[in-house]
């Protein structure tokens, strides 16, 4: 393909992603660089019958003339990184230098709102991730095998959970796990425990959490790995059974070698999405329990105080974080791609 026809076949996605990728990501670290004006205060005097007082107000003129005039606020550079808020610096050295043991060191920083939110976000992403990627495979190994005639039926079925909207499948479930529903009342059976609660533990509220995400995500696994089954070569196949092979191991010497780059593609996309968990902690009013980055940055921008700035930065960590995450992945991938060329 020549240059310029190249040039002109990718330009509309190049200005795509500037607008839409780009540009706000932009517009949020610039925002992460400045904190909101502080009110102008002036010293006012009231003078009655009975003598004068003087009283502190805000002078709304002088306050919108500094907001107008500085739009974005006031720089603070990297401070708000730095606060308690976020990153927290000041706090895990005094926590490091106070503390006599390990174990009071991490409880200490666990009482930090980020390093709490980014404890659950990586447990969440770390144990969701393989569960739904190896769920997924099961299912599609099963679907893959059934006769025809029913595979059509159990392929509708396995895609239910990805067809409901996640915050209605969460609530669905938050349900379900109440002492009043049918989850619930069967922990409780089990247990021998009537009074034993999910929504009280945070343990297993994590483990609600996470069994929640693996079942809402699995689908997209299936998939994608249903439809890299169907291109498998049967030759292959065909061989490995005359040679004796059993089903596990053509499962592990045909069948994953060849969904190996699916399975990277799936890892990667399912690694940013549950990095970013959210909707699950919102549908099981979980956030007593676990909170993760995005629930941060949610609670910041809601409320009376609209915390522009702390919800920026925490977007940015945020983005940071998924970087780091993805870099293994993508180091892994380009490496393949170099070697295959």
């Amino acid at each position: 393909m020549k240059h310029r026809t190249f040039f002109w076949f990718f330009l509309p996605t190049a200005l795509a992603m500037l607008i839409f990728i780009a540009a706000p990501i932009v517009s949020v670290v610039m925002q992460s660089l400045f904190v909101p004006h502080e009110a102008v205060l002036i010293e006012t005097e009231n003078c009655g019958p009975f003598g004068c007082t003087t009283s502190i107000v805000i002078d709304q003129e002088a306050t919108e003339q500094l907001r107008e005039e500085r739009p974005l606020g006031r720089f603070a550079g990297l401070e708000i990184y730095f606060d308690r808020g976020h990153l927290a610096v000041a706090e895990i050295g005094e926590a490091w230098q106070t503390s006599e043991s390990i174990g009071e060191f991490l409880g200490e920083l666990g009482d930090l709102p980020f390093y709490r939110a980014m404890a659950f976000t990586l447990s969440y992403t770390f144990i969701v991730t393989p569960l739904l990627i190896i769920l997924g495979f099961v299912i599609a190994l099963a679907v893959n095998s059934l006769n025809r005639r029913i595979k059509g039926l159990v392929i509708f079925f396995s895609l239910l959970p990805m067809i409901v909207t996640p915050l209605i499948g969460s609530l669905i479930l938050f349900w379900m796990i109440d002492s009043r529903g049918i989850i619930g009342e069967l922990i409780q059976y089990l247990a021998g425990d009537p009074d034993l609660s999910l929504k009280a533990s945070t343990p297993l509220m994590w483990m609600a959490l996470m069994v929640y995400g693996v079942w809402h995500s699995a689908p997209f696994a299936f998939v994608v790995f249903y439809a890299g089954l169907q291109t498998v070569p049967q030759d292959t196949l065909e061989s490995a059974q005359i040679d004796g092979a059993s089903r596990w191991e053509q499962v592990r010497y045909v069948i994953l070698p060849h969904l190996m780059p699916l399975v990277t593609f799936v890892a990667l996309i399912q690694l940013m999405d549950n990095f970013r968990v959210f909707e699950p902690i919102v549908g099981f009013n979980a956030s007593a329990h676990a909170t993760s980055l995005s629930w941060i940055i949610f609670n910041d921008l809601g409320g009376e105080t609209n915390q522009l700035s702390a919800a920026a930065t925490t977007s940015v960590l945020t983005i940071i974080g998924v970087a780091i995450l993805l870099s293994p992945v993508l180091v892994r991938t380009w490496r393949d791609f170099r070697g295959k060329a």
